[in-house]
């Protein structure tokens, strides 16, 4: 068994409480058979990465599934009043106009005092966005009346008044206060919130999903509504702060009752809708290139990544051994079983050794779905001898095909090797690199260097001269390096170059909010997110996410219990997912933007133990992760509330969907691991940490995930940690080495896949870091330091004009001046020697 695969134990056990715990002695064994076994069937997944999930999937994780019984109490409380005004018709039944008048009506019932007046107001118009369902035969019914009711409310002004109600109970202390003191909260402590939250939520994720059959003026009003959501419009701050300051006041338990899951979905959707989602990044980045004069982009990334196909993963230590059990029986036997196969004299059949069925498609020619790395595997004896990845001796071969294949005739080793049809990136090179290697090659040649010089070439040899000019075509120049170019000239000269035009978008925005309180936002997502994970255990100082999903009596019988379980799990990758996909578009929008906003929020991310959080999320069962079944789609919403309720059983719960994976756990983990890949780039300390947090072995398990998305990301962060690994490990790996080559973008002189063994660059964290962020804190008091004392300001030298400013002076100026200046200056004896010493 090889080291790796024994650094990091395979957890996948639960103990009483549902956490996870380590198996011991033979479990471990049963263990990891079960997850070699797995493997070896695990299916490619049919998975498309998007910004979120159907529209009807995401309304629906909105909802637990305790809070089922308030939709009924939705309707009831608006048909008790709806009653009175309609007198016998049908929402769906009134005219346009009838329905603003009654919008109007409940716009004012929300400002009166009373609190459960206003709670059953705002449950109508709860119900109003979830698509009067009562009226409603079909889902797509729901949906559509739902939508028509959303913009209706939104043009109406209730956002506005909606949120005025969401800032009184923020503050509202008493009810904190409470909270704080409970011994268990429920979902009965966060009622209004959760009401105001959902409306809130059904009107942003509603309108921010542009459909085909929009009218003109709900197209005006998504776009006014974005520009509103993303201005300092609320306290003279966007919309998306006010959110943050919940998720900071809840993980500091000053507000332990505020609904989390629900804040947490309506502040991604919200930076989702006002900055917009990965294909908007891109049309971002397109045109920002454009604007700086940079040549177009090699590829449309998105694409690219659509196209690939999965590989067929690494094998783990279970499907090693056997395969060098069989290897050695298949030594012992080879002469016999080969005999047998030509003459057929035993009247026994032979026993077939276990082999992956990736082997036996190397030599299936007709087949379709064939993967190309199945085409292009080593051959090599000494990688085959020594079990590497899943690869059958060849010797064993000659059990399995009858008859075996003549020798092959001698070839040169270009005819044999089948080149791949084309790398699906274009290389890249940066300037850097192309400096480094001229001054390499000056030095070794010409013996001095001419520093940051490429164009000079004299005294070079012509494979020299040919090797710059392939550079040349393949260099690309990020929008980042320009930034970073741009502020080193700026520190340079503050006068000449004059004040910086700063663009007022949305991104600009939302950073200069966050900017005071980044790092308590940061390290407030991670806390949540380490409660959520599926490797944490319950701690008794942890904080509670599950105070809105635990209802408020505990239930009684064993399908209640189950029906809980699944909700709780449910629950906790729900956040995991809204969290996720807001870091990355953190983290994505404000490196376009500008470099130095997204080092400072990854900065906060690595100080806050990121790096390792997310490498404790992989160090699971991934397979199992991805194929949860923690969802019952009878209770789902709109479903739940169309058809009838069957009745449930527990066979009914277990058995779960029937899909073959669990999309918001495979966007999640791909979201993690996109957050890891943007900290780690470039980042010789923090690529360090992924070596010293021995994160290769548990990324090598998360390549058994036949997803491709999933696998570039991976054998990304393989890649930037492989030459520190050892020549034993990239010779144990040859096949996630030959899959990061077909995969993964190549840096032309880039030498990861060798390394030479040389040794590595010294692990100077500290200094890194600090050199990073004095960058960073230069840029912030240049840009966002609105105080004018600073050292270029300018001094007003004129006693005149000194004298002649006007200065407000405080209401008892007048009756202290004369005692100030009796004690001030009359009393002071002046020491007039003073002024000839030297400063």
């Amino acid at each position: 068994m090889q080291a790796e695969d024994m650094e990091v134990p395979i957890i996948n056990n639960l103990n009483d409480n549902g956490d996870r715990q380590r198996p011991k002695g033979k479990d471990v064994f049963k263990d990891q058979q079960k997850e070699s076994e797995s493997s070896m069937e695990s299916p490619n997944l049919e998975f498309e990465y998007g910004d979120t999930d159907t529209l009807t999937a995401e309304l629906s994780e909105l909802y637990s599934y305790t809070e089922e019984p308030e939709f009924a109490l939705n309707r009831d409380y608006f048909e008790e009043d709806f009653r009175s005004h309609a007198r016998g018709r049908r929402w769906i039944e009134l005219t346009v106009e009838e329905q603003r008048a009654y919008v109007m009506k409940l716009l004012d019932a929300l400002e009166v005092t009373d609190r459960d007046k206003r709670l059953k107001v705002a449950r109508a118009i709860l119900y109003l966005a979830q698509g009067v369902f009562d009226e409603c035969d079909t889902e797509v019914d729901v949906l559509h009346w739902s939508r028509h009711n959303v913009f209706l409310l939104y043009d109406m002004g209730i956002f506005t008044a909606l949120l005025e109600l969401l800032s009184m109970e923020i503050d509202n202390n008493q009810a904190c206060s409470s909270a704080v003191r409970k011994p268990a909260i429920s979902l009965a402590d966060s009622t209004e919130l959760r009401v105001l939250l959902s409306i809130m939520y059904l009107m942003v994720e509603t309108i921010r999903v542009q459909t085909e059959d929009d009218r003109p003026e709900w197209r005006a009003a998504r776009e006014a509504f974005k520009n509103e959501l993303g201005s300092p419009l609320y306290n003279g701050e966007p919309f998306a702060l006010l959110l943050f300051t919940m998720v900071t006041k809840f993980c500091s338990m000053n507000a332990p009752h505020f609904p989390m899951k629900k804040v947490l979905l309506l502040l991604w959707k919200t930076i989702l809708f006002t900055l917009g989602g990965f294909e908007e990044l891109q049309e971002m980045k397109v045109r920002g290139r454009e604007r700086l004069n940079l040549p177009p982009l090699p590829e449309d990334s998105i694409k690219v990544v659509r196209a690939m196909r999965a590989a067929s993963p690494p094998a783990s230590a279970m499907e090693l051994i056997e395969q060098q059990q069989q290897q050695k029986r298949g030594r012992r036997s080879r002469r016999s079983a080969f005999v047998d196969s030509l003459e057929g004299d035993s009247p026994f059949p032979k026993k077939q050794p276990l082999v992956k069925q990736d082997s036996l498609d190397t030599y299936n020619e007709r087949d379709p779905f064939k993967n190309d790395d199945a085409r292009d595997e080593e051959e090599d004896p000494e990688d085959t001898d020594s079990g590497i990845e899943g690869e059958v001796d060849p010797l064993d071969r000659d059990v399995i095909i009858q008859p075996p294949p003549p020798p092959p005739p001698l070839r040169p080793p270009t005819e044999r090797v089948n080149f791949p049809k084309g790398l699906p990136w274009a290389p890249k090179v940066r300037e850097k690199d192309i400096e480094h290697f001229l001054e390499t090659s000056r030095n070794k040649f010409i013996g001095f260097t001419l520093g940051n010089d490429i164009d000079t070439l004299v005294g070079l040899p012509r494979p020299i001269h040919e090797s710059v000019k392939t550079l040349k075509q393949h260099k690309y120049v990020s929008i980042a390096e320009v930034q970073i170019k741009r502020e080193e000239e700026l520190q340079q000269c503050p006068l000449t170059l004059g004040e910086e035009e700063v663009e007022e978008t949305p991104t600009e925005m939302l950073y200069l909010g966050m900017l005071p309180n980044l790092s308590q936002y940061v390290i407030a997502l991670l806390k949540l997110l380490l409660a959520a994970a599926p490797t944490s255990k319950a701690k008794t100082d942890s904080i509670n996410i599950l105070a809105d999903v635990l209802p408020e009596e505990m239930p009684i019988t064993v399908l209640q219990s189950m029906k809980l379980g699944i909700d709780v799990n449910r629950h906790k990758e729900i956040i995991v997912k809204a969290i996720s996909a807001l870091l990355l578009l953190l983290l994505k929008h404000f490196k376009l933007n500008h470099i130095y906003q997204f080092e400072i929020v990854s900065q906060h991310l690595v100080f806050a133990n990121c790096i390792p959080l997310i490498l404790k999320f992989f160090n699971q069962n991934i397979m199992s992760y991805i194929s949860a079944k923690n969802s019952i789609c009878v209770l789902d919403f709109p479903h739940c509330v169309v058809h009838e309720m069957p009745e449930l059983t527990a066979e009914s719960l277990e058995a779960g969907d029937s899909n073959q994976f669990c999309w918001r756990n495979l966007f999640s983990c791909i979201n993690l691991l996109r957050i890891l890949n943007k900290l780690t780039k470039w980042k010789h300390s923090r690529t360090m940490m992924l070596v010293v947090f021995k994160s290769a072995p548990i990324l090598k398990r998360a390549l058994k995930v036949k997803q491709a998305m999933m696998q570039l990301y991976v054998l990304k962060l393989l890649k930037i940690q492989t030459k520190y690994l050892g020549r034993q490990w990239r010779k144990s790996n040859m096949k996630t080495m030959s899959a990061i080559y077909q995969k993964v973008r190549h840096r032309l002189n880039d030498d990861w896949a060798y390394g030479n063994d040389i040794d590595a660059r010294p692990w100077d964290f500290q200094a890194e870091e600090c050199a990073l962020r004095e960058s960073i804190e230069k840029f912030n008091s240049r840009r966002y330091d609105k105080n004018k004392n600073g050292d270029f300001t300018p001094v007003d030298n004129c006693l005149q004009s000194v004298l002649g400013q006007r200065v407000e002076l405080p209401e008892d100026f007048h009756y202290s001046y004369e005692m100030w200046l009796e004690r001030e200056v009359f009393s002071q004896p002046i020491q007039w020697e003073g002024l000839l010493q030297n400063p």
